[in-house]
């Protein structure tokens, strides 16, 4: 997990830490040593612990599919939407000064790293063609190791942090050649266990993609999983869905009931 800035050795440093402090297995560390994503998880890191001020942080994570087939069923407008609603809520919301957000599109494009909600970038037509492929494992570990990497900055200088991250595509995994199903699962097992984190997916009807399978095998617990059919009210209230779950859980210091009860929760 190396790149010519030296900013791999980093990312890896701070693994490492959280392997010694027994939140990060060592199989799950060795699914993120395994492939060079030491720049990616970089890129998605943004604002310094230094520069947030407040007690405690919730990283809100998003990763919309960027793929063609969301643009050919029609859905790029609702995934913009989706994604500025919930940014938007986050924003006015009471501990939006609590908040980091980071979203990174599901082929690797960064939107914008980790800032304060209120700073978050819109999607718009002009930062968001879905016109490529689906890597849901590849990018899956790189998005779940910068959450990690995050998590681990803000723990080291002694502020609780807690996440929620939402994974979305319309389709299967087709074309990751780094990682499988199985990488993913041992970061989201590592990730649940410490009870301080959220990792949610969306699953947007293709009308033949086993959604629940396909998750459950990443380690994504059914509560946690929504499959709406490719239609707007649907997708809609998926999204308000995940908002909501976004926004108790800024609400409380722990992930208690309440907070993490799922989306039904």
């Amino acid at each position: 997990m190396t790149n010519g800035n030296g900013k791999g050795s980093e990312i890896r440093r701070l693994f490492e830490a959280a392997e010694e402090e027994g939140t990060l297995s060592p199989e799950a560390l060795a699914a993120l040593a395994a492939i060079d994503i030491g720049a990616q998880i970089q890129a998605g890191l943004g604002v310094g612990v230094d520069d947030v001020q407040a007690s405690e942080v919730v990283l809100v994570t998003i990763m919309p599919d960027d793929s063609g087939s969301i643009r050919f069923s029609g859905n790029a407008d609702l995934l913009r939407e989706g994604h500025n609603t919930v940014v938007e809520a986050l924003a006015s919301s009471k501990q939006k000064d609590s908040i980091l957000a980071h979203t990174r599109y599901l082929n690797g494009f960064v939107l914008y790293p980790y800032r304060p909600v209120a700073l978050a970038e819109r999607m718009t037509p002009k930062n968001y063609d879905p016109t490529l492929g689906t890597p849901l494992y590849d990018q899956t570990v790189v998005l779940l190791g910068t959450v990690i990497a995050k998590a681990q900055e803000f723990a080291q200088s002694g502020v609780p942090v807690r996440s929620v991250t939402l994974i979305l595509t319309d389709g299967a995994d087709e074309g990751s050649c780094r990682a499988k199903a199985s990488d993913v699962r041992v970061l989201v097992r590592d990730m649940l266990a410490s009870e301080q984190h959220i990792v949610a997916a969306m699953g947007i009807d293709d009308g033949h993609t086993p959604f629940r399978d396909v998750f459950r095998a990443m380690g994504i617990e059914d509560r946690w999983i929504l499959t709406p059919r490719s239609d707007a009210g649907e997708i809609r209230r998926a999204f308000r869905m995940f908002s909501q779950s976004a926004m108790r859980a800024s609400q409380h210091a722990g992930f208690s009931r309440a907070a993490a009860g799922g989306f039904l929760g």
